[in-house]
């Protein structure tokens, strides 16, 4: 390959570069390039030309690898390790740290405070500095988390929700008898007739119905404790012998079975049965009454973690510039005005205005990971890397500025240019050109996807890289100049919302907000985390919208994956794999041995590999190294076993085609319409780089959410469909944002409309509508601040998007 762009070469790695030789990691193709050292580097290029196989598969895996040669094997086991890297030699090269955007299993009880590791020192803040009741012992700090035994309230179980059985919820219809099923909490079939057997032999009347039972009797069948067993004796069957019967009330069985049960479905047709709503003896908190007694600043751990940020180190501050302790203080090991409370709010306090720098002051420690952006947990996790003090890192960062508004992302940078100046090394992934054009150096990597790609077109400063004509990037690097053109379309129709209350949303004097949302157009909601864009989009409209008559259905193109196992792939997904494996049962060779199209299914007996049962790969248990997976000894990774592989479509055996890119697909199943409709949409979304094949783990939300907007885009156009998508420029590189742009304004031009929450403001330029929402986030947030035509908002003087929007406009 020819040797990338770049200064003269430095004549050795000790003068602060790090050498990369023969680097051959996914669709690299044998690269060499040198990265400086403590610098801001960003890597650039295209969805899919290799970027993050250099900066994340080779630099930072090399790294990994050679930090965990001096662990001790045994330990080793315990930490999860990548593969190693196919490079030939990299000098050069310091310890380094990765933060991939990563979307873990939703949880509850994962929260800002866990993420972020500052509620371990919240709790030990309670449970050695705070102010105790009168008497009472002093706690161990896991008694403040409602994730362990000591802590958890025993009703709700740490959940902070609990589940009451009441009458209203255990009897849906009390014109029944107790026969005629008037418990319907109770089970089905022989178990509800055994307990309505066991309730007439202890003198209750079954035959009457029950709203005419007396109060005294419905209660004590609705919810008391007792299990009496008694003796019964069928009288409709001669067969059936006199057995032993054990009570149970509607509440015990319906708890039971939420508490005990191994059937989903069983627990949650329970549910029906049950109120849910803040458990009554925990408040909502999750936490034994000991622990909300103890205070600190005047209030309860639960009260602490729901305060802003930005007002917990308010509250933290007096304990954190606590002049000289008394000595009798001083000795003392706990106390709001001890040495130990000073120690830990002052370390506290750091972390905390680390975050609220950041522009994260409206999140409180006890707000659920769930909810949260993923812009929002990617500044959470560069804060943590902040506070950490560390020297002489190579920081990794995947597409940091995701999901940030233009605002937020200035807040960034500076984070950025702090961990540069505490004596690291940062290395971006990135998108955004903004950032991009605030680094020390570019990596642009191309010049197209896949196999199009995969080497170095440049490695230098910035201003260097406009003399690269092969770089898709470099047209982006320089601001716009000339204004959008854009002819906006006239709304068919007006989508009403009023008095909307939901998370932060909220009007003015103190009433609900008030919405109107013009239909047959694209509109773009903007504003900065937390301002309520989500709540508007995602948590209101899917619900109204299907109320107005112009609207037909609704469609919302979330970023959930498209599966959670490698059998779901890009091919299974898209409906495509069904017209392949047709196509393959349709060959001569197929049609004489009597295959159907079931044959090529990897999921069937049959055709697929028995060895690996279809995965393509096997489970590889190390003693004193952790497990992993390597491709099957037997089938090598195809899939399939070797007779089915001997079919053969246009010199393509069916791995091959799973192994092939969109790209590459267009052309081998171009006769195919099924498929061909699928494979011309997933690329008009940028993503012809993808294969047929790769399993839905290895996807990025902002590629599940294109395939959907693809599988959405094959289909019949009818029209009258509302499309909602929240950020769907995540991932993307500037000319794949022009490629999606085009096909929202394609799906709108069809008579649909389509509402999308969005930070790229090159997108929003070329909407019909724009709703800015804010002014800020969290509970500054949630009002409307401007709506109108992008340039009646580009004109807002109060709006943190206007400044950023004018300047997309060109104007």
């Amino acid at each position: 390959m020819p040797a990338p762009h770049h200064p003269a070469d430095p004549p050795s790695s000790s003068d602060g570069f790090i050498r990369v030789r023969g680097a051959r990691e996914h669709n690299l193709q044998d690269v060499d390039v040198d990265i400086p050292r403590d610098r801001i580097v960003a890597f650039t290029g295209v969805s899919g030309s290799g970027k993050s196989s250099l900066a994340f598969g080779t630099v930072f895996a090399e790294a990994q690898r050679r930090f965990l040669e001096s662990v001790a094997p045994y330990a080793r086991r315990l930490i999860a390790q990548g593969s190693t890297p196919h490079v030939d030699e990299i000098t050069g090269l310091p310890p380094a740290v990765a933060l991939q955007q990563r979307r873990g299993a939703p949880s509850t009880r994962s929260t800002v405070g866990t993420l972020t590791t500052l509620s371990n020192s919240v709790r030990m803040l309670y449970s050695r500095a705070g102010t105790y009741p009168e008497g009472a012992e002093q706690l161990y700090s896991d008694s403040f988390s409602p994730n362990t035994v000591a802590g958890a309230c025993p009703r709700c179980h740490g959940l902070g929700t609990a589940h009451e059985v009441t009458e209203a919820s255990a009897v849906h219809d009390p014109s029944l008898s107790i026969r005629e099923g008037a418990i319907t909490a109770w089970p089905g079939a022989w178990q509800g007739k055994n307990l309505r057997d066991v309730t007439a032999v202890l003198g209750y009347d079954i035959e009457r119905p029950w709203r005419e039972l007396p109060q005294e009797d419905r209660d004590w069948l609705l919810f008391t404790e007792e299990q009496p067993v008694v003796e019964v004796h069928p009288k409709r069957d001669r067969v059936a012998k006199p057995y032993k019967g054990r009570f149970w009330s509607a509440r015990q069985y319906t708890l039971h079975t939420l508490a005990d049960s191994q059937s989903e479905t069983q627990r949650n047709k329970a549910l029906r049965f049950v109120e849910s709503g803040p458990c009554q003896l925990c408040h909502g908190s999750g936490l034994t009454r000991a622990a909300l007694a103890v205070t600190f600043g005047g209030l309860s751990i639960a009260a602490f973690n729901a305060l802003p940020l930005a007002q917990v180190a308010e509250v933290l501050r007096p304990a954190a510039e606590l002049k000289d302790p008394s000595p009798a203080q001083s000795r003392v090991t706990s106390g709001e005005r001890s040495e130990v409370a000073k120690s830990i709010a002052t370390d506290l306090l750091g972390r905390v205005e680390v975050l609220v720098g950041l522009g994260l002051g409206y999140l409180g420690l006890d707000r659920a990971t769930p909810t949260l952006s993923p812009g929002e947990t990617q500044r959470l996790r560069i804060a943590t890397q902040l506070r950490s003090g560390l020297f002489g890192v190579v920081y990794v960062l995947d597409e940091p500025s995701a999901g940030l508004h233009p605002a937020d992302a200035e807040s960034l940078v500076q984070v950025l240019d702090d961990l540069r100046a505490s004596g690291n090394s940062v290395f971006v992934v990135e998108h955004d050109m903004d950032i991009v054009r605030r680094a020390d150096w570019i990596v642009d990597v191309g010049p197209g996807a896949g196999p199009g790609g995969g080497r170095v077109l440049y490695s230098g400063p910035p201003a260097g890289l406009a003399d690269v004509p092969e770089s898709v990037t470099r047209r982006y690097l320089q601001p716009r100049t000339s204004p959008v053109e854009h002819e906006q379309r006239e709304p068919v129709g007006t989508l009403e919302l009023r008095d909307l209350t939901l998370h932060n949303l909220r009007g003015q004097d103190e009433n609900g907000l008030d919405v109107d949302l013009p239909l047959g157009v694209l509109t773009a909601v903007t504003g900065v985390s937390g301002s309520g864009k989500s709540s508007l989009v995602g948590g209101v409209l899917p619900s109204v919208a299907t109320q107005h008559p112009l609207m037909s259905r609704v469609v919302e193109v979330d970023q959930k994956p498209i599966g959670r196992t490698p059998r779901s792939n890009l091919a299974t997904y898209t409906g495509m794999f069904d017209a392949v494996r047709q196509a393959f049962a349709a060959t001569e060779d197929a049609r004489e041995r009597g295959w159907t199209a079931g044959r090529f299914s990897f999921n069937v007996e049959g055709g697929r590999c028995e060895v690996c049962q279809g995965e393509g790969s096997v489970s590889v248990e190390l003693l004193f190294l952790p497990g992993s997976w390597a491709p099957c000894p037997e089938c090598h990774g195809a899939r399939y076993n070797a007779e089915t592989l001997e079919v053969r479509r246009a010199g393509s055996t069916v791995a091959d085609v799973l192994g092939m890119t969109v790209d590459e697909a267009s052309d081998a199943l171009a006769d195919l319409p099924a498929a061909a409709r699928a494979l011309d949409a997933l690329r008009s979304v940028g993503l012809g780089y993808l294969r047929l094949g790769q399993p839905a783990p290895e996807l990025s939300g902002g590629e599940a959410q294109r395939i959907k907007l693809a599988t959405e885009l094959q289909r019949a156009r009818t029209g009258h469909t509302l499309y909602l998508l929240d950020e769907p420029t995540t991932g993307l590189h500037p000319a794949d944002v022009e490629l999606l742009t085009a096909q929202l304004q394609r799906l709108t031009d069809a008579g649909n409309t389509v509402v999308v929450v969005e930070h790229v403001m090159t997108v929003v330029a070329q909407a019909d509508h724009v709703v800015d929402m804010g002014p800020a986030g969290g509970d500054e947030g949630g009002q409307v601040v401007a709506s109108g035509t992008p340039r009646e908002v580009a004109a807002s003087a109060t709006s943190r998007t206007a400044p950023y929007l004018r300047a997309a406009l060109g104007s």
